[in-house]
């Protein structure tokens, strides 16, 4: 059975259709996903896809139920286009989700209302939906999302395994069949400097629902876990300067930080990672967190947590 995307809000944002791994070298970052994570590569398999609109090179890899997109300016980076200034700015580093959207049209209405700024697929702004042209997807400024840089696409994702009516069965070989033992991804964490305001900000303007608050003694910071589509958010306050959050936020500021898996065994995953010379530390007994060094700039955890009100356990 395909992928029934649990969808929030007035204009259905569902499926999260990827997040972005932002790189220098997309076969090579391609190659570290299959071979670490089981990756499966549906888009740029034999060679990267590239899009002229946007300037880049990329591919499209399935984790579990996540979709990374592995993403790299042409070279040398045009710092006038959207990729190559971010990866003139923050080089390897996660970059970014996106959405699928029913109502693409009425959610651009809905954030230009509130004076949000929507950036079109090679920069510029838009003011409504026609201004888009050929291509059904806009970022809102990360500004205004505090700081997520967010694709609303109005379209599927081609040959996304997902979509597929095999993907029941496929999903379940990152559990069982991988030493990482990968359920589902638990969360993407973003690093905010004040977590009230980013709350507010995602309820009214992202229509996002409040799951679960708390304070996390081990990762230092406060954090709410928000319902955005068929994902959880985790926007997350550092309380001490000093910690990995702290140093990320006192660094970029408000930005997507890093990515939580849910898994089995986290023996099993740590041991795999050590085999691929990742290093990973464990700072409570149900996460383990890989050093960003031997990922690529991106932060992955993996937990046997469970996360009070989850909607996506049964």
């Amino acid at each position: 059975m395909r992928r029934q995307p649990k969808k929030t809000g007035d204009y259905g944002v569902g499926l999260m259709i990827h997040s972005v791994h932002m790189t220098d070298d997309v076969p090579r970052l391609n190659q570290f996903y299959e071979d670490v994570f089981g990756g499966l590569v549906y888009m740029g398999v034999d060679e990267p896809n590239w899009l002229p609109v946007e300037d880049r090179w990329a591919g499209l890899i399935m984790i579990s139920d996540l979709c990374i997109e592995t993403m790299a300016p042409n070279m040398p980076p045009d710092v006038q286009r959207p990729v190559g200034k971010f990866y003139s700015k923050f080089g390897r580093h996660l970059h970014s989700v996106g959405y699928r959207v029913d109502d693409l049209s009425g959610l651009a209405d809905h954030l230009i209302a509130q004076g949000v700024y929507i950036g079109k697929p090679g920069g510029g702004r838009a003011e409504g939906i026609a201004d888009l042209g050929p291509h059904p997807y806009f970022y809102p400024s990360p500004r205004d999302t505090s700081g997520l840089m967010v694709e609303m696409c109005g379209v599927d994702m081609l040959n996304d395994p997902r979509d597929l009516e095999t993907w029941s069965s496929q999903v379940k070989m990152w559990e069982t069949g991988h030493p990482l033992t990968i359920r589902r991804v638990a969360y993407v964490t973003l690093g905010v400097k004040d977590l009230g305001e980013a709350t507010a900000n995602y309820v009214k303007r992202m229509q996002a629902i409040p799951v679960h608050e708390g304070i996390d003694d081990t990762e230092q910071c406060k954090y709410q876990i928000m319902q955005l589509g068929d994902c959880l958010l985790r926007l997350a306050e550092p309380v001490e300067s000093d910690s990995p959050l702290g140093e990320h936020v006192a660094r970029w500021g408000n930005m997507i930080y890093g990515i939580t898996f849910r898994v089995r065994d986290l023996d099993s995953a740590q041991a795999w990672l050590a085999h691929h010379g990742i290093g990973t530390s464990r700072p409570r007994p149900g996460l383990l967190a890989a050093d960003p060094a031997g990922t690529y700039g991106a932060p992955y955890f993996f937990t046997t947590d469970d996360i009070p009100n989850d909607p996506f356990e049964e």
